[in-house]
C-alpha cells in the first residue's frame, strides 16, 4: 500500500514537471537579460494584444496608466505623468526590449526606477510574506502586455 502510494505521488510529480517543461514558460529567476533585450517569449505562445490592452489598465494587475499616459486608452481615467508618455513605444523599443523592460525595468534603467520588475523575483525589502517569490505579472501576462505595445506607433 505504502510502495502504492509513493509511485502514484512520483508519478504525480513527474507528470507535473513534464507539463511544467513542455509548456515551455521560463521561470522568473531563470530569465535572462541580455544587452539590454529579451528575445525569447517566455512562455513560446504568442501575446495576446487585446488581453494586453487589457492588463495594462487594470489597476490590480499591470496598473502602466499609474504612470503612463497613452492615447491609445483615453477612454481611462487617471494617466499617470511619472513615466515616459507611451505613444510610439513600438517604434522606441525593439519587442525584445519591450519585453525586458516588463520582465524587469530596474536591470535596464537603474534601481532608482520606481517601474517594477513584473517577471521578478527581486522586489525590494519589506515585502508582504504571502507575496514574497511571487511576481506582479505571469509571464503569459507578459507576453500580452508586449503583444499590446508592440501595436502602439507613431
Amino acid at each position: 500500500m505504502i510502495g502504492r502510494r509513493i509511485l502514484t505521488a512520483s508519478l504525480a510529480c513527474a507528470a507535473t514537471f513534464s507539463v511544467a517543461f513542455a509548456s515551455g514558460t521560463v521561470a522568473p529567476d531563470k530569465v535572462e537579460i541580455v544587452d539590454g533585450a529579451l528575445e525569447l517569449s517566455l512562455t513560446g505562445t504568442p501575446g495576446d494584444p487585446v488581453e494586453g490592452r487589457k492588463t495594462f489598465a487594470n489597476r490590480k494587475l499591470g496598473n502602466c496608466l499609474a504612470c503612463h499616459a497613452i492615447s491609445d486608452q483615453k477612454e481611462q481615467l487617471f494617466h499617470g505623468e511619472v513615466g515616459p508618455e507611451l505613444d510610439g513605444v513600438a517604434d522606441r523599443w525593439s519587442e525584445a526590449e519591450l519585453r525586458a523592460i516588463v520582465v524587469n525595468s530596474k536591470e535596464l534603467f537603474s534601481e532608482e526606477t520606481v517601474m517594477p520588475g513584473f517577471y521578478s523575483l527581486d522586489v525590494g525589502v519589506n515585502v508582504r510574506k504571502d507575496l514574497i517569490g511571487k511576481t506582479i505579472l505571469t509571464a503569459q501576462q507578459v507576453e500580452d502586455i508586449v503583444a499590446y505595445l508592440t501595436t502602439i506607433k507613431e
